[in-house]
């Protein structure tokens, strides 16, 4: 198991008030081996800019393990699938400059649209999928599916959410080489799910893991906080990834109230680590 950091605190900074080569230099203070990388850091996703990147974070003493991607198969109209279709698969390749062979590349199913029927969707996303799958393979890349919530520029959440929508995605792919699961508890908190139940049925799938955390405000929300201090039962999350002999990476999704917030949610995973892995 290794440690990254995905920096959730400048997802509506980079790259409009800072850089993503600001971040990796503000990253180099912080106790993680890997740094993830989300196709929104990227003003420009020619060859030469995103070596930069990879050169950069390389520079820095990173990995890159997983490059985080939003695409879209819900969408009605076929052309416009087509388009995320094309997009997922250029990002393939990007994620692949990025991070080298083995990396994950995150896939989404698209947003859950009021006027899609279940079956449709499932329909437009398992074609998707089968054409993404080779792509990934050709390139040496996993694609990690992740019980997602919901991307910031979307307007609907995750088709697939909830755990039983997810999981039929999952059991349609199980088994591929190129296919794996980007799990995150907190996510599955959001859901109305149980993140353990969630994890027993799909801990031999898991790829990557974002280790983020989630406690009850007074309002009833919902709010990001220092991973170990919220809802998450982090102690029956890495028993189970260890019982599964999980050796991939696992990235802090954290820095809403700061750097040093960040810095004691990755203290908290190394001390997981050496608990459950070492």
């Amino acid at each position: 198991m290794k440690i990254s950091a995905f920096p959730k605190c400048y997802l509506g900074s980079i790259p409009q008030t800072m850089s993503v080569f600001d971040w990796i230099q503000e990253a180099k203070q912080l106790p993680a081996e890997g740094l993830e990388m989300y196709e929104g850091f990227f003003p420009s996703f020619e060859n030469n800019e995103v070596d930069r990147v990879a050169d950069a974070i390389r520079q820095a003493g990173f990995e890159m393990p997983m490059f985080c991607c939003s695409p879209d198969f819900t969408q009605p109209a076929a052309d416009a699938r087509a388009k995320e279709v094309e997009r997922e698969a250029s990002m393939i390749a990007v994620t692949r400059r990025l991070g080298g062979q083995g990396t994950v590349c995150r896939i989404l199913t698209g947003q859950r649209r009021a006027n899609v029927a279940d079956e449709q969707a499932f329909e437009w996303i398992f074609d998707a999928f089968h054409q993404l799958l080779p792509v990934a393979l050709e390139h040496g890349v996993k694609l990690g599916l992740e019980n997602h919530f919901k991307d910031g520029k979307w307007q609907a959440p995750e088709f697939a959410q909830k755990a039983p929508l997810f999981l039929r995605v999952v059991n349609e792919f199980r088994g591929h080489p190129a296919f794996g699961v980007q799990y995150d508890p907190s996510n599955a908190v959001v859901a109305g799910d149980d993140p353990i139940e969630l994890l027993k049925a799909i801990a031999a799938d898991v790829c990557s893991m974002h280790a983020s955390d989630r406690w009850l405000a007074t309002d009833g929300t919902l709010q990001h906080g220092v991973t170990g201090k919220g809802l998450n039962d982090y102690n029956a999350i890495f028993s189970i990834l260890a019982a599964h002999n999980y050796r991939g990476w696992v990235s802090i999704e954290d820095g809403m109230n700061g750097m040093e917030e960040m810095r004691e949610s990755l203290e908290f995973l190394g001390r997981m680590k050496r608990n459950y892995f070492a």
